[in-house]
């Protein structure tokens, strides 16, 4: 099966639907564009793809829809894609072509709608994708430093497609196939719309005076952060297929109208997605390739979906709290067509999805009942409805490692710790540590302090130490030197300079001092950003620490790499600041050494730095190569 159209030579005429993406096409299921499109196309409607358009005679590439444009942000919001967490513009963008910047401007749902509708001001665009699911409401955007509206105000797009936008879209074609118009479609489920109240139809009316959840409109929201966190905690709450109801949110003289949620796919439903004639390269105008494609073109999504709910993740918000899986059939098939690739090695880099050893509801009521709107499935505390298995997810991995051509199969998008610890069954612990380990695991405890954690919604640091001893214990059983990589998160709201004390002292005790560290990065429609806009808990509205200065920030994150010679100024000011000068000293405790009197200057500068260390690392902390 080729790569869908690009250029009018290609399409041989006009086309019913053009999808315009942030990233470049490439054909793979891993990429939204890739997904949509060919979905499209299985349903007999033609399709084109426009890649990163830069001018207006990119736009015009394949001419003028027969039903409507498209529009998908990418598989990164652009603005996270575009800046760091200290909004300095990055110099690299995997999803572009040889990796160069620049092809994907900022906020670049609104900038491809807005170009559209100026050029073809007579066709609907719908968007989708990431970026305009997390900004569907009202939301605070972190580089903008305010409360934006809904990217349906800002965009001007006819139709929002929110969450994952297989179900959407199909139902959208059949009311297509059907001889409805385009931009008439304001009534299926997983979509978004923008009207005065007097074009509402009658039955959205009815719902509107019976069973519809109102946000505080984006004006109170602006105004007030108290009524802000009251608008998310109602979005978060209408966010599953059973429970969810209509929820509106009033933009000055207009509403944003959000229809209940799509259900998930069912396992049969996401078997055919990943069967759809995907390509699963780039396409071969790109002659510098997609660096994008490298980790994802011999892994495996097996699910979708994740319960973990950790509170700065974006996907609770845009896949959802309910695990999809695919069937084994469907995994071990892509897996045997790897190995008729001549530049498969025989490595599966992954399988997996947001947390690997999610397969399937969290427990047996969800299915009926839908997710808690009151409870979490795990996290801080866990549910004691919490099914705990790894028996479906094993027989998957025995089996990929079971297919002739495969050497090694690894399980690198993440492994929730906590649930492994859960399970009475140890089994599935000692085959990942024995099969599934490329010489480190990659987990995600973010932090030691149980009162930023609980904030996280991350499980007490108690359940980490009984872990990493655990896999110690299983590496030495095996006679394997494999190490554990954790990931930690400075400055999130909750984290007090004491507490960012404490977890350096604990990376001390290990004798650790890590290479890289993740600045809190509030991205839209998170609980982590509400905290850290609104200074309050959604839950139940009680005040939050948030580490706002730049000054605090450095300190938090330098505390966390204590032994870093250009940190030492900032290590020792927080230190003092907090009281703790205990821990500047010459004892093995302690994080850094005292100042030393500076000798007279001397013209041999080099030889200065070598008697005169500012801080050095302490015998039994192993700097990294």
């Amino acid at each position: 099966m080729p790569f869908l159209p690009i250029t009018k030579e290609e399409a041989g005429g006009s086309l019913d639907f053009i999808v315009v993406s942030a990233d470049a096409y490439v054909d793979h299921p891993s990429f939204g564009h890739a997904i949509i499109s060919r979905l499209i196309e299985r349903e007999g409607f033609s399709v084109g793809v426009i890649a990163q358009p830069q001018t207006d005679e990119d736009y015009r590439r394949l001419g003028t829809p027969r039903v409507a444009f498209l529009v998908s942000g990418g598989v990164v919001d652009s603005m996270v894609n575009n800046y760091t967490v200290a909004k300095i513009r990055r110099t690299t963008d995997v999803y572009s072509e040889g990796g160069r910047y620049g092809k994907r401007p900022d906020r670049v749902v609104t900038v491809y709608t807005r170009a559209l509708k100026r050029l073809f001001p007579s066709v609907p665009v719908a968007i989708g994708g990431i970026e305009a699911s997390l900004r569907r409401f009202a939301h605070y955007d972190y580089w903008a430093d305010r409360v934006m509206p809904s990217v349906l105000v800002d965009s001007g797009a006819d139709l929002l497609m929110y969450g994952m936008g297989e179900r959407p879209m199909l139902d959208i074609l059949s009311l297509v196939k059907k001889g409805v118009p385009f931009a008439s479609i304001r009534d299926v489920r997983g979509t978004c719309y923008l009207s005065k109240y007097s074009d509402l139809s009658a039955k959205t009316k009815e719902i509107f005076s019976e069973n519809a959840r109102f946000c505080p409109s984006f004006e109170e929201v602006v105004a007030d952060k108290v009524k802000y966190a009251k608008a998310f905690r109602l979005q978060s709450e209408n966010s599953d297929y059973v429970t969810g109801c209509h929820v509106v949110q009033k933009h000055g003289e207009r509403y944003v109208v959000q229809n209940p949620p799509q259900r998930p796919l069912t396992t049969e439903e996401m078997d055919e997605v990943y069967a759809l004639p995907f390509m699963r390269a780039p396409h071969p105008s790109y002659t510098e390739g997609v660096p994008a494609i490298k980790e994802v073109k011999y892994s495996i999504a097996s699910v979708r979906g994740c319960f973990g709910e950790c509170s700065y993740c974006a996907l609770t918000y845009h896949q959802g709290r309910r695990v999809q899986n695919r069937s084994k059939e469907s995994i071990l098939r892509e897996a045997q067509s790897f190995t008729r690739d001549p530049e498969f090695k025989g490595y599966i880099h992954d399988v997996g999805g947001p947390t690997a050893d999610f397969y399937g509801d969290a427990c047996d009521k969800q299915r009926k009942c839908g997710v808690c709107k009151d409870r979490k499935c795990i996290g801080f505390k866990p549910c004691p409805n919490l099914k705990v298995h790894h028996e479906e997810y094993l027989d998957v991995l025995r089996s990929l490692r079971a297919i002739p051509g495969i050497k090694k199969v690894f399980v690198r998008s993440g492994v929730r710790f906590d649930y492994i610890m859960y399970d009475a069954d140890t089994t599935f612990f000692r085959e990942l540590v024995e099969h599934h380990v490329s010489g480190q695991l990659k987990v995600a405890p973010e932090h030691c302090s149980d009162r930023v954690l609980a904030k996280m919604n991350k499980p007490s640091f108690e359940v980490y130490r009984k872990f990493r001893a655990r896999y110690e214990d299983i590496n030495r059983s095996l006679g394997k030197e494999q190490y554990l990589v954790p990931y930690f998160i400075s400055s999130h709201p909750g984290s007090t300079l004491e507490d960012a004390i404490e977890l350096a002292v604990y990376l001390k005790s290990i004798h650790s001092v890590p290479e890289q560290v993740q600045d809190f990065y509030p991205t839209p429609s998170t609980r982590s950003t509400c905290m850290y806009y609104t200074g309050l808990d959604p839950d139940d509205l009680t005040p939050v620490y948030v580490p706002r200065t730049r000054e605090e920030k450095r300190e938090q994150r330098a505390l966390l790499q204590y032994g870093k010679p250009e940190n030492y100024d900032l290590v020792h000011a927080a230190l003092v600041k907090a009281g703790r000068t205990d821990l500047i000293g010459n004892g093995p405790a302690c994080l850094i050494r005292p100042r030393r009197v500076s000798a007279p200057a001397s013209r041999d500068r080099d030889r200065d730095k070598k008697i005169h260390p500012v801080n050095r690392l302490y015998r039994g902390v192993k700097k990294k190569k």
